[in-house]
């Protein structure tokens, strides 16, 4: 049976990012077209019992109490006809399990395996995830099962417009691929940039768009066996890589469309942060926003303000704000270790796998005797 649901997982404090306990999900019976109430677990001070939910139609959110009030974390996540479950301790998960199988007709599936066509594989060093077989289906649907493999995702010489060439015979089939190679970035995140340009001609593709596009497909048919390797680490810190692609961007400058991207990365960064406190596993150290572009480091440390930079006044502020209290720091990286730039431009090969590489899409690592 094929789960059709996310797992979202929240390990306990000390073990963010770890697999030390294993991820189950279960499969109750017509659990959403019973005429009984639907319930979600509570675990409050030392009982454990149900709380009700009165909606029958109300599909259930990830469920998360926090450590603050409880002494057991359990995340969930549920849809359809599958429940995903994560705890803070395989003692808790199992006891939430057997109640839960108390109350409903429903099927222990044990440790996660697939859900929405990606394929987990677990071992102790953390998590592997790929979608090698949905991959097979794109190239499949292109009729190019056979095609001869190529290195990189783009050829650089290509430059795509929107009026050269003839019209796609098929676009229907063009749009079909395209929308697959969107979701497909879950686990190929290499892939985004050659991905989002396809997607700009959908609405009126030409020969060159579909020539560009099957050169993503012979990119997949060379690395099929690649996907997305979460290792399991203690040393916890937040880096973040920020570049503007400003060209189409509203912006008069380069250094202001950089700015910008620094602004929003700050500002994720904080979310994350904020996220990770909640859990109890505070940050010590100030996060690290790296960014190419010399004047907008500039502008993220500099408290002086200038006339030319009234128009970006609020990001500024923003920026600097969190930089004084110590949560970022913003700091310049050359261009040949700006790793972003695999997500917001055409790279060479040698650069491109380096890049890749950098974020841990490889093939599965290969398994020693013993490992699971």
């Amino acid at each position: 049976m094929t789960p059709s649901a996310n797992y979202a997982g929240f390990p306990p404090p000390g073990h963010f990012g770890s697999t030390q306990h294993p991820l189950n999900y279960t499969d109750p019976n017509n659990y959403f077209d019973t005429g009984a109430e639907q319930h979600v677990t509570d675990n409050r001070g030392s009982g454990t019992g149900f709380l009700p939910i009165y909606n029958r139609n109300y599909i259930l959110p990830n469920i998360l109490y926090s450590p603050q009030i409880i002494k057991n974390l359990l995340s969930v996540r549920v849809l359809t006809q599958h429940i995903y479950l994560t705890a803070s301790s395989d003692t808790f998960l199992q006891e939430i399990i057997n109640k839960l199988s108390r109350e409903f007709a429903m099927t222990d599936l044990g440790q996660l395996h697939h859900f929405l066509g990606l394929q987990v594989t677990c071992n102790s060093h953390g998590l592997f995830l790929d979608q090698s077989q949905y991959a097979k289906e794109i190239i499949s649907r292109a009729s190019m099962s056979s095609c001869k493999p190529c290195t990189t995702p783009v050829d650089l010489s290509a430059k795509l417009s929107a009026t050269d060439g003839d019209l796609f015979s098929d676009p229907t089939l063009y749009r079909s691929l395209a929308g697959a190679l969107q979701y497909l970035t879950f686990t190929r995140p290499d892939t985004s940039y050659v991905v989002q340009q396809v997607c700009l001609f959908m609405h009126e593709p030409r020969d060159p768009h579909y020539a560009f596009l099957k050169r993503i497909l012979r990119y997949l048919q060379g690395t099929l066996d690649y996907g997305i390797r979460i290792v399991r680490s203690n040393y916890h810190s937040l880096t973040a890589y920020s570049d503007a692609d400003w060209g189409p961007t509203v912006s008069r400058s380069s250094a202001e469309a950089e700015y910008r991207g620094v602004a929003n990365a700050v500002a994720e960064a904080t979310w994350i942060r904020n996220l990770l406190l909640e859990l109890h596993i505070p940050l010590r150290q100030a996060s690290v926003v790296y960014c190419d572009n010399v004047s907008a480091v500039y502008l993220s440390n500099n408290p002086v303000q200038h006339q030319r930079t009234k128009h970006i006044e609020i990001d500024i502020h923003f920026v600097r704000e969190k930089v004084k209290v110590g949560h970022p720091r913003v700091l310049h990286v050359p261009s040949s270790l700006q790793y972003a730039d695999i997500f917001t431009n055409s790279l060479s090969r040698q650069l491109f796998q380096s890049f890749r590489s950098s974020l841990s899409v490889c093939p599965l690592p290969t398994q020693t005797a013993g490992e699971s």
